[in-house]
């Protein structure tokens, strides 16, 4: 198998979030931002697959994997097709034009990688390192923490992800899966923020909520959440004095959500 990935893609948060989820699986990750360098690249080397997003600056998704199909020596090369405006029909206008998948965003890490390794003929590879383990290098060192903060979210990567973010900035990160777990490490422990996704599991986020405001020495812990979507009535829990502090949605944007994760952190510290 060749694991070698070009990504075709103009936005730089999309494509930090792309390149991290392939890496941590063991892909090499090669990147253009827009079409006609992606399919200069491609020419180049013929990478294994190529994942391009629809919505490009010139030349768009759909002319890309038409130059790519085109010519013999990238013929067999897949192409998986990524775009932020999914609609009725557009799948199957999307693989009647010559791509081999589809994928919506936001991404769902978990599935964005099983679709790339289905689409590779390969086994789903396994992420490292595991839950609970430092993202930093081997003989780097960690800055001192500064805060600490509790992450509830039933996905590893997205867990890694936030970890992989956070810590380097001195906010040490508490991860859970479930809800129980979540509530059993604040038992434990008061964090600095609380930071939870809106579906983790079969469980919601606006239940994890509302045990973590039933607590007075939790209730004026900011409260973020990260979320694909923020249904209007859940707009409701910002409403109050001890409402949710911040709704960030996937994709993230890296420095957006560090500038608001401080911002959180500044007003817990009364600076």
């Amino acid at each position: 198998m060749n694991a070698r990935v070009l990504v075709i893609e103009d936005n730089p948060a999309n494509m930090e979030l792309v390149r991290y989820i392939l890496n941590k699986f063991g892909y090499e990750v090669d990147a253009a931002i827009d079409g006609e360098s992606g399919v200069q690249m491609a020419q180049a080397f013929t990478p294994g697959l190529v994942i391009c997003d629809l919505q490009l600056p010139g030349m768009d998704g759909f002319e890309v994997v038409r130059r790519l199909k085109a010519m013999p020596q990238l013929r067999q090369v897949p192409v998986l097709a990524v775009t932020a405006y999914a609609m009725v029909g557009d799948r199957e206008r999307v693989l009647a034009a010559g791509f081999d998948g589809y994928i919506a965003k936001p991404i769902d890490p978990q599935y964005f990688v099983q679709q790339v390794a289905a689409v590779l003929g390969a086994a789903t590879p396994s992420a490292a390192p595991p839950l609970g383990t430092s993202v930093a290098t081997v003989g780097q060192r960690l800055p001192a923490m500064r805060a600490q903060a509790l992450v509830l979210d039933d996905s590893v990567i997205n867990l890694q992800l936030l970890r992989s973010l956070l810590e380097p900035h001195g906010i040490r990160v508490r991860a859970a899966t479930t809800i129980r777990q979540a509530m059993a490490l604040l038992d434990e422990h008061t964090p600095d923020l609380i930071i939870s996704d809106m579906h983790i599991g079969q469980e919601l986020g606006e239940d994890f909520y509302a045990l973590v405001k039933d607590r007075p020495a939790l209730a004026a812990v900011p409260f973020m959440f990260l979320t694909s979507t923020v249904p209007r009535e859940l707009r409701d829990l910002a409403r109050g004095p001890q409402g949710v502090d911040r709704f960030i949605t996937r994709p993230i944007d890296n420095l957006h959500l560090l500038a608001e994760i401080e911002s959180c952190l500044a007003r817990q510290s009364g600076r």
